[in-house]
């Protein structure tokens, strides 16, 4: 062959093969796009609606860890997700919503969830800063805890956190509970604005010396604030106790 001829056609093999690749790599363009469109951004008020929701997963992903929105379920940091994945629902139908302060980290976090193939993935629009100026709340969490079996005579502990979401400070004003065999105190009397302390819980169902705590019972954690919106807040516990 003509050794002009034979460059030419080497020649428009390689386009044509450049070619190929070049529309190859535009078909899988559409698919991209439809990975990205699997997360929702959301606005703080919508956010706000789905939090209330039993059935969500609210993820925290911001670095350094930060006061969560009540009620979040995990926190795990935004670069971090490939090596939390016990850490989410296992069904991947379950929504998600995902934050962090001002919306960079959890948006970075949402991609990488959605393509876990995770199919309801929300990301809060401005993160927890733009959050804070629609939402306000002071929680006892969680709304209850179970012992499980406690001894007649032994002493179980359990604590709750009490979040002032707010921006303003809070002073817990009295902490009681429903029964004498029920101790609980603050760690903190005073609050400051978007913090968070501890309600530390004792149980002693041998204290009346008789038979009056025994077998399946609630008991409740009363805690008021000087907060006129959360003034009374109150949380309870499960136990059975058996004697030995």
């Amino acid at each position: 062959m003509n050794p002009k001829k034979f460059l030419i056609a080497i020649g428009l093999i390689a386009f044509t093969l450049g070619a190929y690749r070049f529309t190859s790599g535009q078909l899988k363009e559409p698919a991209e796009i439809k990975k990205t469109n699997s997360v929702k951004l959301i606005s703080p008020i919508e956010f706000g609606n789905l939090v209330g929701n039993i059935d969500v997963f609210l993820l925290d992903v911001h670095t350094p860890e930060q006061t969560h929105i009540p009620g979040t379920d995990a926190f795990i940091p935004f670069d971090q997700i490939q090596n939390n994945l016990s850490n989410l629902p296992s069904d991947k139908s379950t929504p998600i919503l995902v934050y962090c302060r001002s919306g960079s980290m959890s948006a970075q976090a949402s991609q990488e969830i959605a393509a876990l193939g995770y199919t309801s993935v929300y990301d809060l629009d401005g993160g927890t800063d733009a959050y804070k100026e629609s939402h306000v709340s002071v929680s006892l969490t969680p709304d209850t805890q179970s012992l499980g079996d406690v001894v007649y005579g032994e002493i179980s502990t359990t604590s709750f956190t009490l979040t002032n979401y707010s921006p303003l400070p809070l002073k817990i004003t009295r902490v009681s509970t429903s029964c004498g065999c029920t101790k609980a105190t603050a760690v903190q009397a005073e609050v400051d604005g978007y913090s968070t302390t501890t309600i530390d819980v004792t149980f002693d169902p041998a204290v009346h010396k008789d038979d009056t705590d025994i077998g399946q019972l609630t008991r409740t954690i009363y805690v008021e604030t000087d907060n006129p919106n959360f003034q009374d807040l109150e949380v309870n516990f499960t136990a059975n106790v058996i004697k030995e």
